[in-house]
């Protein structure tokens, strides 16, 4: 008797034949919870379904594990997991075509978002919490695609 290994997608590996790929890895405290959440609440497709778990998501992939200690080849670098808050220094960024189709889709599939869908001139969007309380923005283009950006904040001007 012959013990299966995980599943793996090998037509979906971002592994290129020229190049490179960009990939986002992180670190999830629940490899399963957050391959569901990626895979059935935002229509992934399970590539692998560990070590690491890799999701591609439309044009990109996401790549889970748990934290871990140092490795040879990131030596006094510990992976920790991300402890959800009140902020952030980084976030995946979603752009959909219609972004009230994803919100209602993704609220029946189970995804918490923090506020509707806001119409901010340039775009449309909103934030939803991935299950290790990652933000996720998603927004839709709409005045930015006449020329209409967003408004600068104090902070960005110059001087």
């Amino acid at each position: 008797m012959t013990e299966s290994g995980p599943y793996i997608d090998y037509e979906n590996l971002p592994a290129p034949q020229e190049g490179f790929v960009a990939t986002l890895f992180i670190t999830v405290r629940h490899v399963a919870r957050s391959r569901e959440f990626y895979s059935k609440v935002l229509g992934g497709t399970v590539v692998l379904e560990e070590n690491p778990c890799i999701v591609k998501l439309a044009n990109t992939w996401i790549l889970m594990n748990p934290g871990g200690p140092p490795t040879p080849d990131k030596p006094g670098i510990t992976v920790a997991d991300y402890e959800p808050g009140d902020t952030t220094s980084i976030f995946l960024n979603l752009r959909v075509a219609d972004i009230d189709a994803c919100y209602r889709l993704w609220s029946e599939r189970g995804a918490e978002f923090v506020t509707p869908p806001i119409d901010r001139g340039a775009e449309i969007r909103c934030y939803m919490r991935d299950p290790d309380g990652y933000l996720i923005e998603v927004g839709q283009a709409t005045g930015v695609l006449t020329g209409h950006l967003a408004k600068k904040r104090p902070e960005d001007l110059p001087g």
